[in-house]
């Protein structure tokens, strides 16, 4: 398969059909632009059709996982119709191409996971992360619904209780925190993080194959019977693209301030 097409993802094959999976724009924190944000979605597909895979990592490169989506496509996007559908087109294929893999995913949260990023975290059908590596959902932050992946998986990891809680208040978890809520499936110190990931990796890799094939598709029903939730936040959240409260969403955090939202005055 070729994957030259992911041009800020760096691929490494394994032993075992372990394809290991970099993000690579440290500069930037491994902020999702409108390349990156697409690849999150067209990758899976191609992963699927690979005879030579049989597990895939996702890590990030330098201090981030990935700091979430790109703040000035988002202002960009704001009131431009068709930017938003495609926004919208390309969001909903990461999760339900994420869903619909069938070979495992395994993610590997080296350092800070926003928006785009969080998605794919926690997506993943294993999600180990770094005690010192931090995560948040991050919408209401910047002035619209928490959409994406937050309503179809929030609830079933951590309970309502605390997904209300993270998901209106926008708060960052820590490693240890996320993995006592049960957010992620495992939390190790930052130093040991890569052999981790590896490590379970090649368990996975050498087990029965479509017997952890099936588990995960099975599993993975709870998710998508969830589907029709999933779509109207996903709905709701665009409707944010038309909100003044987007712009000052962005305006507080480009300034590195509490945005001053339209609706609250």
């Amino acid at each position: 398969m070729d994957y030259s097409a992911f041009r800020d993802i760096v691929f490494d094959r394994r032993e075992n059909g372990i394809l290991w999976m970099t993000l690579s724009r440290p500069s930037k924190l491994n902020v999702a632009d409108a390349g990156l944000h697409q690849a999150f979605g067209d990758i899976w597909p191609v992963i699927d059709r690979d005879p030579t895979v049989r597990v895939a990592v996702i890590t990030g490169e330098g201090r981030a996982f990935s700091a979430g989506g790109d703040l000035d496509r988002v202002k960009n996007a704001h009131g431009n119709f068709d930017e938003v559908v495609a926004i919208l087109e390309e969001t909903r294929d990461i999760v339900y191409n994420m869903l619909r893999c069938s070979k495992p995913i395994i993610s590997a949260v080296n350092g800070v996971a926003v928006g785009a990023g969080v998605v794919v975290a926690l997506l993943s059908d294993i999600s180990i992360m770094a005690e010192n590596a931090r995560l948040a959902d991050g919408h209401t932050r910047m002035g619209w619904a928490a959409g994406d992946h937050s309503a179809i998986i929030w609830p079933l990891l951590c309970g309502m209780a605390k997904a209300k809680y993270y998901l209106i208040t926008s708060d960052f978890i820590d490693g240890r925190e996320a993995e006592r809520i049960g957010l992620v499936s495992l939390c190790v110190p930052d130093d040991q993080l890569q052999d981790k990931a590896m490590e379970v990796a090649t368990r996975i890799a050498t087990g029965p194959r479509h017997a952890i094939k099936f588990t995960k598709r099975v599993l993975n029903q709870w998710l998508l019977q969830a589907g029709p939730i999933f779509d109207h936040s996903l709905a709701l959240e665009m409707m944010g693209f038309f909100d003044k409260d987007l712009l000052a969403g962005i305006e507080g955090l480009q300034n590195k301030r509490p945005a001053r939202f339209p609706s609250a005055e």
